[in-house]
């Protein structure tokens, strides 16, 4: 999962341009999928769209499955929704996930920027996902504007469709709606076996998707030695502290992190946040991985390495694959 992120005397075009070679790096050693997320409203992140970045990289690999992780739908119509990724679909058919979330992607400024300074749609979410759904499966919603307004281009093959959550509620709904959920374990550390239950027994198959699918985000920073990845961790250590502060920051260089002074309440702060941010060599992050994938019982591990450069960034999925393919 890419956030294309823009480190600290890096460009934006830098880091879209890493995007596309961690995604053909990602093909060549064997992952699965390749998702890039949505942001909006700051400089730290350039995947403010990721259904065009998604595109570029389908025509640069060959195999590798691209989508959204996801499209904040609050943003945007059901009609405007199922076009593009049906579009997408038809240009890489069997390629693309259809990946939505709740979330703004953004903070105050960003939402009302994005609803062109109206009152933003933040309620029926589901609702308009059902919509979008039926219009890209070639069904006409009950609304009579659909009746004579199919969404182009029809008669190709499904993207697989998938729901990013991080609570129960959003379990149930992506399980009653037949579509894989996609748990943000990076963003807020909740991960329960109960709401992964929930899904599962909620779940009704669908054109989408036949039987449930869990997948579950992490953070992680590997190197050969644990020292090596304590280093490279730091920089993303204190993002997510500054973001607890309310400061959103470039990535830092792991020399000018080390070099930043902490108080002792930040370091209990850095620890506690280590339930999101995996550290360690790589035979000890897949052990943890496996390990949690059988107390959860979910079927995919995605992960999210932010790294200052973009050599020690590969090197993560580098290692890893060797541990994990």
């Amino acid at each position: 999962m890419d956030q294309a992120p823009v480190t600290s005397g890096h460009t934006s075009e830098h880091a879209l341009q890493s995007a596309v070679e961690l995604a053909q790096l990602a093909e060549e050693l064997g992952y699965y999928r390749m998702w890039m997320a949505e942001h909006h409203g700051g400089m730290s992140f350039a995947s403010s769209a990721p259904e065009v970045v998604a595109a570029y990289i389908a025509a640069k690999t060959e195999r590798i499955r691209l989508g959204s992780g996801g499209i904040m739908m609050m943003h945007y119509s059901p009609l405007k929704m199922a076009e593009v990724f049906k579009t997408l679909s038809a240009l890489a058919p069997g390629r693309i996930d259809f990946g939505v979330g709740r979330a703004p992607g953004g903070d105050a400024n960003a939402i009302y920027a994005m609803s062109q300074g109206q009152k933003p749609m933040m309620d029926g979410l589901y609702e308009k996902l059902g919509t979008t759904l039926q219009l890209i499966n070639d069904e006409a919603p009950e609304e009579r504007w659909y009746k004579n307004t199919p969404a182009a281009p029809t008669g190709v093959k499904l993207p697989e469709a998938w729901l990013l959550g991080s609570s129960g509620n959003s379990a149930i709904q992506a399980g009653r709606m037949g579509l894989g959920y996609s748990f943000a374990q990076f963003f807020n550390g909740e991960l329960s076996v109960a709401a992964l239950d929930a899904y599962r027994q909620h779940f009704t198959p669908s054109t989408f998707m036949e039987k449930p699918d869990i997948s579950v985000t992490y953070l992680v920073t590997t190197a050969e030695t644990e020292e090596e990845a304590e280093y490279l961790a730091r920089p993303s250590d204190l993002s997510r502290l500054f973001l607890m502060k309310g400061q959103l920051r470039q990535l830092m260089s792991p020399e000018a992190a080390h070099d930043y002074p902490l108080t002792e309440i930040d370091k209990i702060q850095i620890a506690n946040n280590r339930k999101i941010h995996l550290v360690g060599t790589p035979k000890q992050i897949a052990t943890q991985l496996q390990e949690e994938s059988a107390h959860y019982g979910f079927d995919e591990a995605m992960i999210c390495s932010i790294q200052h450069t973009q050599e020690s960034r590969l090197n993560v999925y580098r290692l890893l694959a060797k541990e994990l393919l």
